[in-house]
């Protein structure tokens, strides 16, 4: 039987193959006695179990330092490790075995049910989506108690087009995946911006996530169609649309291909506009994507996961290393580094900083200036790299003129140090903040006057704006790009910027997607800023686009408040 299903693209593309499914391990396990003699026995395969876990976490965690995985993962891997490590969990459960003669599986089912109740009186919606890395942790121990360690499926006799559908799935779930070389990725749970979504779009696969029931509706071997962009699954589908499908694939594949050769082609508008297409990076191995790319600079070099999965904070030399490295291998061109935007979901490995609301918390700039030794080693890197090619210090989450004044006389004790000890570096580096609180947005001119340049972060712009946990798949549907404050703020930070003659560019998820292009380009952006793979399509839109014919349409769109008129005049500003 044939059939559609309807989820959240997260992931671009069309991948056409046969479903494989990863079934977890279940929760309502056997419950049943044990005798007294074997109590010892019980906790001891209990431990083992964890023991299997744990080292599997490691060994994952490994193959993120050596380079074999994308930093995101890394953060993800230490939240499931403190989980495996909390004694609400597996002491607790080893106590329930002892005092109540049960078996390891049901002591562990029952006390990972209290963790679950705590997470649920938790108001903030953030850290209550984290039962969800709870129950995986959970998942895994008891295949290990099964004997099967792991969440790896039986593997495909599909090989080559396997399409992975599960519940969900854990970033250390996704990096075993990875060898298997699925064609997609469907899961029942996730958001835009959830774990296995910031996965899937790394990855470049076809993915979409929060479809539900996926796992129970599809079969083992069934025929899927997985279009990405639409956010569609078809199972079953007939011969004629699987030949129609087959059809749109591959001039997808063409279209790619076309693509790469623009790679060289300076950008710029029909009308002689140029543009600055930018890449963002993690760490100095993202570098070959950046060329392959053929990004013309770094626009945002995200610093804080050089200081994730570890048990050490990076000191200033490793630091200045991993700077050196970057600048070097770009040439001259623009490289943007981020002082490290800690807190909230990317923290330090070891940190008991628990907050209500860690969005809203100590956080970026707020944590810098709270902890100014480590501010200051990552200055004086920063500043010491400098010295090998057009280095740029950005400061995330600037809400006031207090933040900039302590940060610029932080940089400048850092500079006289570096004199002191007879170090050079770039004595007029330039210094651009964030905008992505909307005081900020609102308070633009003297931001301005104090700062060199400024990047718009829409990622949070939209989400202080319109008060949208961007993670909480229930109120996906409210964070909104196109709603007409968002529109406004980002247009009055552009049209702000060039009136005063200061750099403005576009870091966030905005930046890379080619429907806002055009609108973007209206509102006078010059610089744009995105993953590597996406610089390819935006640069193709901003070729074919030609400003005074865009002008007219994107001042109509600023002044429409109606979300379908909007949506239509969006249509031809693209067609």
């Amino acid at each position: 039987m044939s059939f559609i299903l309807q989820g959240i693209g997260v992931s671009g593309g069309i991948a056409i193959g046969h479903a494989h499914l990863a079934a977890p391990a279940a929760l309502e396990v056997i419950h049943y006695l044990v005798p007294k003699n074997q109590i010892k026995r019980e906790i001891a395969r209990l431990e083992m179990a964890f023991a299997v876990v744990r080292k599997e976490f490691e060994s994952l965690q490994k193959s993120v330092a050596d380079g074999h995985a994308r930093a995101e993962f890394s953060a993800f891997l230490d939240l499931h490790l403190m989980i495996l490590d909390d004694p609400m969990l597996s002491e607790a459960a080893s106590s329930m075995i002892t005092q109540t003669n049960c078996n390891a599986e049901w002591a562990l089912t029952q006390q990972a049910q209290v963790l679950l109740a705590q997470f649920e009186e938790i108001e903030d919606a953030y850290l209550r989506e984290r039962k969800a890395d709870v129950m995986q942790v959970v998942e895994r121990v008891l295949k290990a108690m099964m004997g099967h360690p792991g969440y790896l499926p039986i593997a495909s006799k599909h090989t080559g087009d396997s399409i992975l559908v599960a519940h969900d799935l854990s970033p250390a779930d996704v990096m075993q995946y990875k060898q298997h070389q699925f064609v997609a990725f469907l899961t029942d749970l996730g958001s835009q911006t959830s774990h296995t979504a910031i996965v899937a779009r790394s990855l470049n696969i076809p993915s979409i996530v929060a479809l539900h029931h996926a796992h129970q509706l599809i079969l083992e071997d069934d025929c899927l169609i997985v279009d990405g962009t639409q956010g569609i699954i078809i199972v079953n589908p007939d011969k004629y649309v699987l030949d129609e499908y087959r059809l749109r694939q591959g001039q997808l594949e063409l279209e790619k291909k076309k693509l790469q050769r623009l790679r060289s082609v300076t950008a710029v508008t029909l009308d002689g506009t140029p543009v600055d297409l930018y890449a963002n990076i993690e760490l100095p191995e993202d570098i070959e994507q950046v060329k392959h790319s053929g990004a013309t600079g770094i626009g945002l070099f995200r610093s804080e996961f050089l200081f994730m999965n570890r048990d050490d904070l990076p000191d200033e030399e490793e630091q200045f290393e991993a700077y050196r490295i970057v600048a070097v291998k770009m040439h001259k061109q623009p490289v943007v580094i981020r002082t490290f935007d800690l807190g909230a979901d990317k923290n330090i490995r070891g940190s008991t900083q628990v907050a209500a609301n860690p969005a809203l918390g100590l956080r970026a700039i707020r944590l810098s200036l709270a902890e100014p030794k480590m501010f200051h080693a990552q200055l004086r890197a920063i500043l010491r790299a400098s010295k090998f090619g057009d280095v740029r210090i950005l400061v995330p989450m600037l809400s006031n003129v207090a933040e900039i004044d302590q940060t610029l006389h932080l940089i400048e004790y850092a500079k006289q140090t570096l004199r002191d000890d007879k170090l050079h570096f770039d004595e007029h580096i330039k210094v651009g903040g964030m905008i992505e609180i909307p005081a900020a947005a609102l308070s633009l001119d003297i931001f301005m006057r104090k700062l060199d340049f400024l990047s718009i972060g829409t990622n949070d712009l939209i989400q202080y704006t319109l008060a949208v946990d961007r993670i909480d798949d229930t109120v996906a549907h409210l964070y909104d790009p196109l709603h007409p404050a968002i529109l406004w703020l980002v247009s009055h930070i552009i049209q702000s910027a060039n009136r005063a003659q200061v750099p403005v560019s576009i870091c966030g998820e905005m930046a890379g997607d080619m429907q806002f292009t055009r609108l973007l380009l209206g509102f006078g952006l010059q610089q744009f800023s995105m993953y590597p793979a996406q610089l390819l399509t935006v640069k193709n839109q901003v070729l074919k686009s030609h400003l005074p014919d865009i002008l007219p349409l994107v001042q109509k769109i600023i002044k429409t408040d109606q979300p379908e008129k909007l949506a239509a005049l969006l249509a031809r500003l693209n067609d």
